[in-house]
């Protein structure tokens, strides 16, 4: 069309408040209204309600979840990447394994594809990054403890691998040294049950349990008290123990797990709010948004006397 008839269809789009219609944009390019989903473990409970927000939120706009499981692995996550764009699905979430290694197969796939990092994020990348505040969620445990009468506190969580595991250590060292708190020798593996059950068993190794175990995740608090059950202490008498996520599994320890929980709804729906903005405007501004989490207090963490 003419110049002219363009900018007369702008004026009248914008003044109705138009907005494209993606699943009618997708039949005519020969495309699904499906959006991909990439996760490292979909076994892993966070994962699991994460996935169940965003598909609320998507069907709300008409488009359907294809979701991957990479395994925590980058050659697999690669592969899952490639098998999106090749489906030719209108955007992807990923949630990167590797806050280095990944870089790769993200960026390329964000240049072929919409895409919005979830919850992770690989460094240096220019994309869009919807996940929670890490520093805040540490804050919030370990003043918790502290309160209760903690002082020898000890951060039980994911390795350096991903962003989520370098911010969590690094929001934890900063909030130590700012209370003046005795330095101890913090343990870090994978976000699974079986590396909580080996890290609380390296504990009791060492002598004297801490005064309470900041974990990393839900799973890692999990897998600590039941090792600790086993070995005959008590949580929290012998030592406290918080968790990070806020996922079903707080609700079924023994005791009732003391967390920080995501706001995942809130989660599910910037990000697909980011997703959809970078499917109509490729040229948008990047989305960095980092959601505040919130403390839910319950029987791992109770009042004790200092020490």
């Amino acid at each position: 069309v003419s110049g002219r008839t363009a900018e007369h269809v702008a004026e009248v789009a914008e003044r109705l408040g138009y907005r494209v219609n993606l699943i009618g944009r997708g039949l005519r390019a020969g495309t699904g209204a499906t959006i991909g989903v990439v996760v490292p473990v979909i076994s892993n409970p966070f994962y699991g309600e994460l996935i169940h927000r965003l598909e609320d939120h998507l069907q709300r706009r008409g488009f359907d979840l294809v979701i991957a499981d990479s395994h925590g692995e980058v050659d697999r996550e690669r592969d899952r990447l490639r098998m999106l764009v090749e489906r030719r699905v209108e955007g992807i979430f990923v949630v990167p394994s590797d806050a280095e290694l990944s870089f790769d197969a993200v960026a390329d796939t964000a240049r072929r594809v919409p895409l919005v990092q979830l919850d992770r994020r690989v460094l240096d990348l220019p994309a869009d990054f919807v996940g929670v505040d890490n520093d805040a969620g540490i804050d919030l445990a370990v003043e918790h403890v502290t309160a209760r009468g903690a002082h020898r506190v000890v951060l039980v969580s994911g390795n350096d691998v991903t962003s989520v595991g370098r911010e969590r250590r690094a929001a934890f060292e900063a909030t130590v040294r700012s209370r003046s708190m005795p330095r101890e020798q913090n343990i870090f593996g994978e976000y699974l049950l079986a590396f909580g059950e080996r890290a609380a068993e390296e504990l009791l190794a060492r002598g004297p349990l801490p005064d309470a175990i900041i974990a990393g995740d839900d799973l890692v608090a999990a897998g600590a008290i039941a090792a600790l059950k086993r070995a005959g202490k008590s949580v929290p008498s012998d030592v406290q123990v918080t968790g990070f996520d806020g996922t079903m599994l707080a609700d079924v320890c023994e005791p009732r797990l003391t967390t920080v929980v995501q706001p995942f709804d809130e989660l599910a729906r910037e990000a697909t709010e980011a997703l959809v903005r970078r499917m109509d405007d490729p040229e948008a501004p990047y989305v960095l948004s980092r959601l505040a989490p919130s403390l839910r207090v319950a029987e791992s963490t109770t009042l004790v006397a200092p020490r």
